[in-house]
This record gives C-alpha cells, sequence and structure tokens, in this order.
C-alpha cells in the first residue's frame, strides 16, 4: 500500500516516494517533532529558495551558532511553503570530523527534506 502526498492548499501530487521516507523515530539534529523527512524528492515539483538569516539559534544539544543557512520548499504550483532542506542526513564519510570534534558542519552530510506535516495531505492508495 502506498502512500500519495500532495500539497495540503492546492493539492497537487509531490511525487514523494515512501521508499525515501525516514523512520520516524531516526535522530535529526535539527528535530523531526510534527515533520516527515525524505532523502530524495522530485526536484521538479518544487521551488528552491535560499534563506540566510543571522542570529541565534541551537543545532545540537551542545552547540550553536549564529548564522543558519537553509533552503525553503515551496510547492511550484501555488508557492506554499512545504518545509525546508537542512544539511544533517546521514554522513557523507564515517569519520568523526575535524579534530574529532563530533558531529557538527564540518562532516559533510546528505540534505534532508523535512515537510511539515500540516503542509502535506496524505492518501492512500490501495
Amino acid at each position: 500500500m502506498a502512500s500519495i502526498y500532495s500539497c495540503a492548499e492546492c493539492n497537487t501530487n509531490l511525487n514523494l516516494q515512501t521508499i525515501n521516507l525516514f523512520p520516524s523515530d531516526f535522530y535529526f539534529e535539527a528535530g523531526n517533532k510534527g515533520t516527515l523527512s525524505f532523502a530524495v524528492i522530485d526536484e521538479s515539483k518544487f521551488k528552491l529558495q535560499k534563506e540566510d538569516k543571522i542570529r541565534p539559534f541551537f543545532e545540537t544539544v551542545n552547540y550553536w551558532g549564529i548564522q543558519r543557512k537553509r533552503i525553503k520548499m515551496k510547492c511550484n504550483r501555488c508557492g506554499y511553503l512545504l518545509g525546508y532542506v537542512y544539511d544533517d542526513g546521514p554522513p557523507l564519510t564515517s569519520t568523526t570530523g575535524q579534530f574529532h570534534m563530533g558531529p557538527s558542519q564540518v562532516i559533510p552530510r546528505d540534505p534532508r527534506f523535512r515537510f511539515k506535516t500540516k503542509a502535506l495531505k496524505i492518501t492512500t492508495e490501495t
């Protein structure tokens, strides 16, 4: 049984594959409350807009930063904000980062496409 993920605003099929969905108990540094995270998306269905804010934010429990860079994902048809792209996906390498300081922005990571559950309309196809 597959799920169909559509924009909650205009009901456009976003072509998201359930096989690319991260498990709900998978830990991410930027959190996952009230969201669904995918490893891969069909970028033709989205407008990707860079966001660069200068303000304090917590990246992990023990690390905070001043400059947050992320990418907004909007529906290509109606422009509704669906979520954000973060760079805290699975590590591309098996190292512990520069100076062995643990997980931080030093370790190159895959992107994670994080959708707000309120922005998606999920239906199941039988």
